[in-house]
């Protein structure tokens, strides 16, 4: 109820009295699941995850194991569902998660794991560009170690096949930088503020995903 809530009206819709009255209880009922609203939001939003998780997992299954190719196919199915569940995208994505991190902040959640696999696989079979020591500003540095350092931690704890010693600052860097332009562009087309209008916005995406892999040298070809 909650999801269909969510996918009809949008994330303010999704409240504890809206979802009692269209089961037809009280509110108070409710709270023997739930004690708010955010521990609502925060179980929809890991059901959202592991569907997405799952959809994604199907279609790289189904692809040769090379970590370009499955990586730049789960950020264009990462778009694709966003646009076609921009209330679901907004909820998970988009908005406030309160003291729950997000899926692809918590590297140990479904959505999350998906872009670890690839990763390792694009680390350990391609030779990655990474960027220099000097070019990682310094003020990031305490972040980025901070940010490494529970990466390192997911990992061992989730048996994930990441190769870890490859896990340096200049990794932990690029993968910020690599997920915050994927998840811009996305954002901008989900809200529809790109700031000129676009008759193929799948041909840029594809150019955004084309000059990534450029940066850090996986392809060598436009």
């Amino acid at each position: 109820m909650a999801r269909t809530l969510l996918a009809e009206q949008g994330p303010e819709a999704v409240t504890l009295r809206a979802i009692a009255r269209a089961l037809g209880i009280t509110a108070p009922a409710l709270y023997r699941y739930y004690a708010s609203r955010e521990d609502l939001a925060a179980a929809l939003r890991r059901d959202i995850c592991i569907d997405l998780a799952e959809e994604l997992a199907a279609e790289v299954a189904a692809l040769p194991d090379d970590g370009v190719i499955q990586l730049f196919a789960i950020c264009k199915g990462f778009r694709r569902w966003a646009l076609a569940h921009a209330s679901e995208f907004t909820l998970v994505f988009a908005s406030p998660a309160g003291g729950n991190r997000s899926a692809m902040r918590q590297f140990d959640e479904p959505f999350g794991r998906i872009f670890l696999r690839a990763a390792a696989r694009l680390l350990t079979t391609y030779d990655v560009v990474l960027p220099s020591s000097d070019a990682i500003p310094e003020a990031l540095r305490e972040d980025l170690i901070g940010f490494q350092s529970e990466l390192l931690c997911v990992l061992a704890e989730s048996g994930q096949k990441f190769p870890a010693e490859k896990l340096d600052l200049g990794v932990t860097y690029l993968m910020i930088t690599f997920w915050a332009r994927i998840y811009g562009h996305v954002t901008l087309e989900v809200f529809g503020n790109y700031p000129m209008t676009v008759d193929d916005p799948d041909v840029l995406f594809d150019a955004t995903l084309e000059d990534l892999g450029r940066s850090i040298g996986v392809i060598t070809n436009g």
